[in-house]
């Protein structure tokens, strides 16, 4: 992921929202995932989210964090979602 993430955020509400999404992505969870467009990504999560600090296109630095999920259906594929992106967690059990 580098350095950049398309959105970065510095408000105490947007950071406490992206962590605490972090905290409900528990490594070796199966998760389905709805995302702001209305995807749905399911499958399991890797290892838990870490909050990170990023550089927006703009130079502006700020957090956010990336969740991998393999894909429920081929675990061979993985899905690299940013947090803030993410509108719903439903947990489905564990690996």
């Amino acid at each position: 992921m580098g350095q950049f993430a398309e959105h970065v955020y510095t408000g105490q509400e947007d950071i406490a929202r992206i962590e605490s999404r972090a905290a409900q992505l528990d490594g070796e969870t199966w998760v389905a995932l709805t995302l702001d467009d209305g995807t749905v990504v399911e499958g399991v999560v890797a290892v838990r989210p870490i909050v990170q600090t990023f550089r927006d296109p703009q130079g502006r630095e700020g957090i956010n964090a990336v969740a991998r999920v393999d894909d429920a259906g081929d675990q061979a594929v993985s899905h690299y979602v940013w947090l803030d992106r993410i509108r719903e967690i439903r947990h489905l059990g564990s690996s």
